[in-house]
């Protein structure tokens, strides 16, 4: 029951991932751009290798519109991953080939927005519950006995990471995002400076459970349990701090893939909880 329990946890995060970053290409945009139009990076491939120059290239409509092509083909990609992770179970290898292409995908779609974000690595480790959903999902449809002490590990470091990169940009090592301190306003009755000591102990407590996460017994198994807690709230906070009846539409346009795509943040460590509740003995030394 454990490891069914972690399949399906895993199957419904790569489905909302990508359902969510599927919408995200299609409807609005992605940073394909910061990577394409940097002239440090790409001038050497479009001068030396297409013979264009640098500057037609960046002003033109047709290259403009080859880079949206390009993006909403990803989209479109992404979306058909939707549904092989739905029905893994009956697309076999074929099926397996795709989610790692998808999960592949979102591991280049996390390096550029580290690179729009002055190459922290914290904006590219934040992403890996979220690229490691479909890669998780592979390997357990391929070989149900991948769920061993290793396979858990994987996925308590990719959990780890995830958080523990939340919380640097919480404390503010990183340029704390405004989008951080407008959600708990909303939510919570803060003004700003409480609203940002609430996200600098909020930040603190993900590096205690990203540390407490590897530690055996009852230390490993509260720092799961909070971990679900606070991967939901801050999941569902773009609900709440912005959804409002009379503009539910416009909600469901900008914000409900930002809920999609953050899914994995508590449906992975749920389903890592659920596992080793009917696993005992599973986890590593």
């Amino acid at each position: 029951m454990g490891r069914q329990m972690l399949f399906r946890l895993l199957q419904w995060s790569s489905v909302a991932v990508f359902l969510g970053r599927g919408w995200q290409h299609i409807y609005w945009d992605a940073p394909y751009r910061a990577l394409l139009w940097d002239e440090a990076w790409m001038k050497w491939l479009v001068q030396g290798v297409f013979g264009v120059e640098w500057r037609a290239y960046v002003i033109s409509p047709r290259a403009d519109d080859w880079i949206d092509g390009l993006v909403t083909g990803t989209g479109v990609f992404y979306l058909l991953c939707a549904a092989v992770a739905a029905f893994i179970h009956r697309l076999g290898r074929g099926g397996r080939v795709l989610l790692w292409l998808g999960s592949a995908n979102l591991v280049l779609l996390a390096a550029l927005y580290c690179k729009e974000n002055f190459l922290f690595s914290g904006q590219f480790f934040e992403y890996t519950l979220q690229w490691g959903a479909p890669a998780f999902l592979a390997a357990l449809a391929g070989r149900w006995k991948a769920a061993g002490p290793k396979f858990v590990l994987l996925i308590k470091i990719a959990i780890a990471l995830t958080f523990v990169c939340h919380g640097l940009y919480a404390i503010g090592y990183y340029p704390r995002p405004g989008q951080f301190v407008e959600m708990v306003i909303n939510i919570l009755p803060l003004n700003e400076a409480g609203a940002r000591q609430f996200l600098i102990a909020a930040g603190l407590l993900d590096f205690l459970a990203g540390f407490l996460l590897f530690w055996p017994g009852r230390a490993g198994r509260w720092a799961l349990f909070y971990i679900i807690f606070w991967g939901f709230a801050t999941t569902m906070a773009r609900f709440l701090a912005y959804f409002h009846w009379a503009l539910w539409d416009s909600w469901l346009t900008l914000w409900l893939q930002e809920v999609l795509m953050r899914m994995p943040h508590f449906l992975i460590p749920l389903g890592l909880a659920l596992y080793l509740r009917f696993k005992p003995g599973i986890e590593p030394e």
